[in-house]
């Protein structure tokens, strides 16, 4: 397995780019400059957590729909958040629908 800038294991530091949400995204994608696999899961969680963040803030603030989806999205952010830092773990690179193909194209061009 491929090495990272930080000198961890491939696997380790993409389950790493997760576990902060999009700040652990973010931190990782400024550092690590070659590892491609790394940078991928960086920028996926950056995307991710901030649409999931956007979509909660919003609706948040609509009086009765808010209340209803806003413990959905909260779901879905603990377990996509569970399922992408095991499946980054385990090696395998899931793609999100949408945003896993713009991360890909963007860091793979």
């Amino acid at each position: 397995m491929e090495k990272s800038v930080f000198g961890l294991n491939e696997n380790v530091a993409s389950l790493l780019c997760y576990v902060g949400l999009y700040f652990s995204g973010i931190i990782i994608l400024v550092m690590e400059k070659n590892n491609k696999t790394v940078r991928f899961h960086a920028l996926q969680s950056i995307l991710w957590f901030m649409v999931l963040s956007i979509v909660g803030w919003v609706l948040g603030w609509i009086p009765l729909i808010g209340g209803l989806l806003g413990p959905v999205i909260g779901l879905l952010t603990l377990v996509s958040w569970a399922f992408l830092i095991y499946n980054a773990y385990m090696g395998k690179r899931f793609k999100i629908p949408l945003i896993g193909d713009a991360v890909e194209t963007q860091i793979y061009r």
